[in-house]
């Protein structure tokens, strides 16, 4: 039997103790497209939430050492394999590419870990409108009588059209929201718009874990390893001949890097962040940007005019508690830095017309 081979039985067999391991309720969660998420706590409470019913209790007393086999097999059977003597477990999930993060004692007092599925199916800015989650928002006093005249007002049917009009003339796109708040989702279906619209682009697209779903023919998915950070990564991209950069999830001082390749020709790029909302989301990239060493003596205004000149459309996506259970709750777009604020122009329902547009938040 040659190394290969020996290689490949060992890695089927760690497979076997994983499912083993794993047990019948969480495999067929795994199997389960309505699923979203596996979370098992520290006290044994086995979690799933699902689409139709939520978050539900699925099982009181998940054993520990099945929890601890299923972090340790995870984590050896990783592109780059995580040291059994590691507490930390990140990466993907070998039995199905999702997401899985996860902590073992002394970190905790008993093992936990939370397994984020991919969604099985990339879903059209379209279904969004269809499924209510992209709905008008707000109501704005109908534009005066000069403003009418002046005839220069940008209005859109619905505010998907905003989005497809920022994907059509390549800006650069912000998406916010907390965690499990459908970042990931709503950033596949702009990429599926892109596809549609503009299917000669090249898309180069890099994350953590494989969760982004490019559907455009000419593309590259990039991810991360112990030896080459978002910030290295971005780099090379520069060099693949990118017509549009996509970032999965932007938590540090890549940020720099990312906005720079946005404001060096190659504009239309797509990132995700956590934030509650466009201004914490633009204060939070500020901060980031101050992690890169070649950054940190900008001032201030530097930063801020950066991020206003990069950062074209922001969408912020909410989870609620109400079907469909995801909203997204404002599209804004940034149109300048002064005075330590950024200029913001949030899209609006505007009474009396029923288009929306944007207007300056004041």
């Amino acid at each position: 039997m040659n190394v290969s081979s020996a290689a490949q039985d060992l890695r089927e067999n760690d497979l076997a103790a994983l499912r083993a391991a794993c047990g019948p309720v969480i495999l067929e969660a795994l199997d389960d497209t309505d699923v979203v998420e596996v979370i098992v706590n520290p006290d044994g409470k086995l979690w799933i939430e699902s689409h139709k019913a939520g978050m539900c209790l699925v099982d009181p007393a998940f054993p520990e050492d099945q929890a601890a086999a299923i972090l340790r097999l995870a984590g050896s059977l990783q592109t780059s394999p995580i040291p059994a003597t590691e507490s930390i477990i990140e990466g993907e999930f070998p039995l199905d590419g999702s997401r899985i993060a996860g902590l073992l004692p002394p970190l905790v007092t008993a093992p936990t870990f939370a397994l984020r599925k991919r969604s099985p199916a990339v879903f059209s800015l379209g279904d969004y409108k269809d499924n209510g989650i992209i709905k008008p928002i707000g109501a704005a006093p109908l534009r005066s009588a000069a403003e009418a005249a002046a005839g220069r007002q940008r209005s859109f049917e619905h505010p998907v059209d905003a989005i497809r009009e920022a994907v059509a003339l390549r800006k650069n796109i912000l998406i916010v929201g907390g965690t499990g708040s459908g970042k990931t989702t709503l950033t596949n279906a702009i990429l599926h718009e892109i596809a549609e619209q503009c299917p000669r682009d090249r898309i180069v697209a890099l994350e953590d874990t494989m969760e982004l779903q490019v559907t455009a023919q000419n593309h590259a998915l990039l991810r991360t390893g112990k030896d080459a950070d978002m910030r290295r990564l971005l780099r090379v991209t520069m060099r693949l001949r990118p017509d549009r950069i996509v970032v999965g999830e932007v938590r540090g001082g890549e940020a720099y890097t990312m906005l720079k390749s946005w404001n060096s020709g190659h504009p239309g790029g797509v990132a995700t962040m956590h934030a509650n909302s466009s201004e914490e989301g633009l204060q939070k990239l500020a901060h980031y940007i101050y992690e890169d060493p070649a950054a940190q003596s900008f001032t201030p205004e530097a930063i801020g005019w950066m991020i206003a000149s990069a950062v074209n459309l922001i969408v912020v996506i909410e989870k609620t508690a109400a079907a469909p259970g995801r909203m997204v709750s404002e599209i804004c777009e940034v149109t300048g830095y002064m005075n330590e604020r950024y200029t913001l122009n949030v899209l609006r329902l505007q009474t009396g017309t029923g288009r929306n547009e944007f207007k300056l938040r004041i």
